[in-house]
């Protein structure tokens, strides 16, 4: 590692490759791999434990978290992300990914090589994310999909179907770009309609009396 500052704590067993950095109060939890020419901003936290419960009588039971997060190398990683550790395998990083601020990434995501996290993005547990994937700001991903390579994910969609490759999504929910935009327009022009609907209705009723 190049540089640590202060407030930083690196748990048991952690691995940090050459000439990465750790920003003030960075926490890396035991067992994390960080690779070569990494970089992690002030207050991230790396390896903690995944949302894992599981109900048992009205109360929700902690399931033990006993995987580890691996980020590749020449990482970006942006202030205040948190990025969960695995249940049991890995959460992974791609090499050369770049995650902006304030990012949740739960437990068991891979995110493939050279990706774009826009700030405030949420990706639940176990989603498989290609490479070369842009997903923009405030985009929330449910948990157990595949998103394909090259996709892009416009800023404050809700996603919760997988995305084959080089697709472009947006909405709440998300769908195909087209798609949604066309949803868009016919919402917008939804009051012209309904005026117009409620004109030749009161023609047809003048016409019966």
């Amino acid at each position: 590692m190049d540089r640590a500052q202060g407030g930083n704590h690196i748990g048991d067993a952690s691995v940090i490759g050459a000439d990465s950095r750790l920003f003030p109060n960075v926490v890396i939890y035991n067992e994390s791999q960080i690779g070569q020419r990494v970089r992690i901003h002030a207050g991230s936290v790396i390896g903690s434990d995944g949302f894992g419960y599981v109900p048992d009588g009205g109360v929700h039971r902690k399931i033990p978290q006993v995987g580890q997060v691996i980020i590749q190398d020449d990482v970006e990683i942006g202030a205040s992300v948190a990025i969960d550790r695995g249940a049991l395998g890995p959460t992974v990083i791609g090499k050369g990914t770049k995650i902006d601020n304030l990012v949740q990434i739960g437990h068991n995501v891979t995110i493939g090589e050279n990706s774009v996290v826009v700030a405030q993005v949420g990706i639940a547990g176990s989603t498989k994310i290609g490479k070369n994937v842009t997903m923009a700001g405030q985009v929330g991903i449910a948990g157990h999909l595949k998103i394909g390579n090259g996709v892009v994910i416009a800023a404050k969609s809700g996603v919760m179907h997988d995305i084959p490759d080089n697709d472009q999504w947006l909405g709440i929910p998300a769908q195909p770009n087209r798609q949604a935009k066309r949803q868009m327009i016919a919402i917008q022009q939804l009051p012209e309609l309904i005026r117009r609907v409620r004109e030749l209705e009161h023609q047809l009723n003048k016409s019966q009396k």
